[in-house]
């Protein structure tokens, strides 16, 4: 597995289910301009995925408010995405959701982004790709741990505070915390003043 951390983000067009269940295309390439999350997960129907496209769907305003767009990727059809959006919570469904899920059933998208695991599903894998289209942050886990969406949304604000500011984010930092300035004097102050506290 590489690490695309750095590079620019595979290119592609793959149909997906939209949030009006609608079946379209979605190209990368449309998102230019706009921060994009895009998370693979193993299949539909299973035990820790939809507890995570859950979470990702409560914290949707979260990430409007950041202007970040949120895009799902397993290698299931979009018939069975839809399927999946339509059975109900208490039955093992994941219900309605306000972000696109693509059907990579060629693998061509898990490939591309090198997170095809030895089954064949795609790992649970997470890229925050920049308004450039470069990738900014990429997490892989096992199939068996499910990520954290709320240290997703603690990187976008790192990222963003960076863009904004010029500085780097230590270790454990949080919205409206200090940042470093990236020079010897910069992390020498910092370390003085908050070494005790990491």
């Amino acid at each position: 597995m590489s690490a695309l951390v750095g590079r620019s983000a595979p290119e592609f067009t793959e149909s997906a289910v939209w949030p009006d269940n609608d079946f379209r295309p979605f190209r990368l390439a449309d998102y230019r301009g706009r921060y994009v999350v895009l998370f693979f997960y193993p299949l539909d129907f299973t035990y820790v995925c939809p507890s995570e496209l859950i979470a990702f769907e409560h914290r949707m305003a979260e990430f409007s408010r950041r202007q970040v767009d949120v895009v799902g990727c397993s290698i299931d059809s979009t018939f069975s995405h839809l399927a999946w959006k339509k059975t109900p919570r208490e039955e093992g469904g994941v219900g309605q959701l306000s972000y696109p899920l693509i059907g990579d059933v060629t693998h061509s998208v898990v490939r591309a982004f090198d997170v095809e695991g030895p089954t064949g599903v795609a790992l649970r894998a997470t890229f925050l790709i920049d308004r450039e289209g470069i990738v900014q942050h990429q997490i892989v886990n096992s199939l068996a741990i499910g990520r954290d969406i709320d240290e997703l949304l603690r990187v976008i604000d790192a990222l963003q505070h960076t863009e904004r500011n010029g500085e780097v984010c230590p270790a454990g930092w949080q919205k409206g915390k200090v940042g470093v300035m990236p020079t010897d004097r910069g992390v020498a102050t910092y370390l003085a003043e908050h070494s005790d506290m990491l």
